[in-house]
Parts: C-alpha cells; sequence; structure tokens
C-alpha cells in the first residue's frame, strides 16, 4: 500500500491552509496514495486563544472538516487529517484528529490525550490553556488495516502506544508540530521506538518551517517500519511525502519478538519505608 504524508507550514488563515493542504492531498492521490495523512494543526497554527477564535470564525473549525470530507470522496481516498482546532459543542476547543473514508464519511475522530505543558529554556509551551484534553483512544479500520490514531506530544508515552497495538493497530499516525530544540534531540529516536516497541508502520507527518505566528516547527515528517527502519523522512521543507507499505511486516516483526504478549502486571506497594514493585 503506497501512504502519503502531508508536511506544510500552517498559517493564521483558514481556508488558506485548507487550500494547500488540499493541494498536496491531491498530489499525493495523483501518485497513488490510498492512505493520506497531513500533520497537527492543519487547519490553523496561531498564537493564542483569541487568535484561534478569530481564525474559526463563526464555523466549529472554520469549514476546514467539510472541505476536506468532499476532498476525501472526490479522490477516492483514506484521508487522515491528523488534527483541526475545533471549537465543541460546550464552547471549549479540541486538538482532534478526524479519519474521512474514500466516500468522505467521516469514519474516526480522536481528540488528544496529552497536552503540551513544558519549558524548554526560552520557549514556554501551555496547550492546556486553549485546548480540552481528550479521554478516550481509538482504533479503527482504513484502507485495508487497523489504524490507531495519536497526536504529537502523545508520542512520549509509550502505553498508550502500546495500548494501541494490542487493540489491533497495524498503523499508528503520529501528526505533529514539534519544536526544533525537541525534534533535533528527540523526533527521530521516539518515533523509532514507538515502531519497534509496537511492531507497528508509525505515520507521522509534521509542520515544517516558519509559521505567520512566529513559531518555528522542525519537520522531518516519518515513515517507520515495524522493525525501526526509516522508509521515507520529508526534511525540513513543505511538500509531499510517500513510501510504499507492506502490512505483512507488521505480523512478522511481532512473531519474531512477541512482547505484546509478554506483560507482567506489577503492583505497587511500600514494605518497610521502601516502595517496591511486585508481580502480584
Amino acid at each position: 500500500m503506497r501512504v502519503g504524508l502531508i508536511q506544510m507550514c500552517s498559517g493564521l488563515e483558514v481556508a488558506a491552509n485548507v487550500a494547500e493542504a488540499g493541494r498536496m492531498i491531491g498530489q499525493a492521490a495523483a501518485s497513488g496514495a490510498r492512505l493520506i495523512v497531513t500533520p497537527e494543526m492543519t487547519n490553523v497554527i496561531a498564537p493564542g486563544r483569541e487568535r484561534l477564535e478569530e481564525a474559526l470564525g463563526d464555523s466549529d473549525d472554520g469549514g476546514a472538516a467539510e472541505a476536506f470530507a468532499a476532498l476525501a470522496r472526490r479522490l477516492s481516498v483514506h484521508l487522515v487529517i491528523g488534527s483541526l482546532a475545533v471549537r465543541r459543542a460546550d464552547g471549549k476547543l479540541a486538538n482532534r484528529s478526524l479519519l474521512f473514508g474514500p466516500d468522505g464519511a467521516r469514519l474516526a475522530s480522536y481528540d488528544k490525550v496529552h497536552m503540551f505543558d513544558v519549558d524548554l529554556g526560552g520557549e514556554s509551551y501551555r496547550e492546556s490553556r486553549n485546548y480540552e484534553a481528550g479521554e478516550r483512544l481509538v482504533v479503527t479500520e482504513a484502507a485495508g488495516a487497523r489504524l490507531g490514531l495519536s497526536i504529537c506530544y502523545d508520542m512520549r508515552f509509550p502505553a498508550l502506544y502500546r495500548t494501541l497495538a494490542q487493540a489491533g493497530a497495524e498503523i499508528i499516525t503520529v501528526p505533529s508540530a514539534f519544536t526544533v530544540p525537541t525534534g533535533k534531540a528527540h523526533w527521530h529516536v521516539l518515533l523509532r521506538a514507538r515502531a519497534i516497541e509496537t511492531g507497528s508502520f508509525i505515520l507521522a507527518p509534521a509542520q515544517a518551517g516558519q509559521h505567520e505566528s512566529g513559531r518555528l516547527t522542525y519537520g522531518h515528517s516519518l515513515v517507520v517500519a515495524p522493525w525501526g527502519e526509516v522508509l521515507a523522512d520529508g526534511g525540513d521543507m513543505p511538500g509531499v511525502v510517500l513510501a510504499d507499505i507492506d502490512l505483512a511486516e507488521v505480523g512478522k516483526a511481532r512473531r519474531r519478538i512477541a512482547s505484546l504478549k509478554h506483560d507482567r502486571p506489577f503492583k505497587l506497594f511500600r514494605k518497610h519505608g521502601v516502595l517496591e514493585l511486585n508481580l502480584p
């Protein structure tokens, strides 16, 4: 199966971002990709809640989901919009990943579980100021495979990926808008680790470059095989990344090292002032 990753540099205007993403999605489909994934915050990257609300306007997502559903139908592809800034029914915002089928139907959605609240020494981020964290994980069918959904900072929580794999995920999407300092230090090694630990294909489309908001993102959209090989790397400029994957490699990797079946749950307790982790 050919997969396509969209590496972009989202700005402040939803319509412009949707148009640019749509252009590259069309390019990926024309190159034979049947599963296409865009990065985190495909519809807008803005510096704060006020600018986000302004960009979304009267629509929950600036009209992005409707446009992408129509595009998936026109191109007859499975399309994962890595994430959109979405206004929920309660007025709060979600960082939401959406899966559309070849008929344009919305097949699944996932709200980012882990909020990026960090201080990097010169750079500070508080995602929880703008977004509400999700509360559920998602594994679904897409393009003949079992697909698990995640978003960016989730990749630092291996248990989430183990849970998705044990629920049957063969491909896990990791759309991201990674910072440059953390990207240089951790991007490749974390994604390769998640692929190896789960025996899954990792599809990680990324934002890249300097955005209108002033933010810098790392790029290097990756396709990683279940044994840890990097099959494609998008570099540091916007563009389309293509790779051919063989789902048989998932079963092969999991048979060679069957660690997903070897969990031994530990129980934490205190004994004579010492914390111990013992098998129950």
